[in-house]
């Protein structure tokens, strides 16, 4: 996927869970925050950011935060890329374990969800929830870096589709690139991590994939492995 209008900036301190504040050409400008998460590990004071630029001119911000340059690499931030990442790599055949699937739709409703891919291939049809991944501890990848009880729901309706005959997949996007592996975040969200360890012993295939993350875009690369302890829960 690809951003337009994009800016560099370079980050103060953040308001709240939706705007920050960050100086952009010598002037103090709040903006908007494409991502609701903690995020404590990367946006901090004087940290370069990076802007998209809306195109609305009724909106109260006149630009959102998308990543973040952490060294020498950038790590997306949007909460809405994955989504769209995941999209066209399905789409395309690049997420392996699923192949090359006759057709995909994205916020398809089952049941007292919307799972945010469907798909059909070779007669078979499935369901994808996506989740973006951005805290990185040490190389391994965890998700979420703050308790998600809606994530824990999307996960037991996605083992009951799976008993009901469909392909069933959670598909982690890590946001950037350097990572080993991916865990839950046991610590943060037990009873998410719960849910994922009993969704991949119910037949609800537990996939990441790491991503090549530019200023203007986000893609899909390559799969991460992905641990599972019940002992750390």
């Amino acid at each position: 996927m690809k951003y337009e209008n994009i800016r560099e900036a370079v980050f103060i301190k953040r308001n709240n869970r939706f705007s920050a504040d960050v100086v952009i050409d010598g002037k103090n400008e709040t903006v908007h925050v494409k991502n609701t998460g903690r995020l404590r590990e990367l946006l901090t004071p004087e940290s370069t950011v990076i802007l998209e630029e809306g195109k609305n001119p009724e909106r109260k911000t006149k630009y959102s935060i998308i990543a973040v340059k952490k060294g020498s690499e950038i790590v997306n931030i949007d909460s809405q890329a994955p989504n769209a990442a995941a999209f066209e790599a399905l789409s395309q055949g690049g997420i392996a374990e699923i192949g090359y699937p006759d057709m995909v739709k994205r916020e398809v409703k089952y049941g007292s969800s919307r799972f945010d891919l469907y798909y059909e291939a070779d007669g078979k049809r499935g369901f994808v929830e996506v989740k973006g991944v951005t805290l990185d501890d040490n190389s391994v990848a965890r998700f979420p870096d703050a308790p998600t009880e809606r994530g824990a729901k999307h996960i037991r309706e996605l083992i009951k589709a799976a008993e009901e005959g469909y392909e069933c997949s959670v598909l982690f996007v890590i946001q950037m690139k350097n990572i080993n592996s991916f865990e839950p975040n046991y610590a943060t969200d037990p009873d998410f991590a719960s849910e994922l360890i009993r969704a991949s012993e119910n037949g609800v295939n537990i996939l990441a994939y790491d991503c090549i993350a530019a200023e203007d875009s986000l893609c899909i690369d390559k799969g991460i492995k992905v641990v599972l302890d019940k002992n750390k829960l």
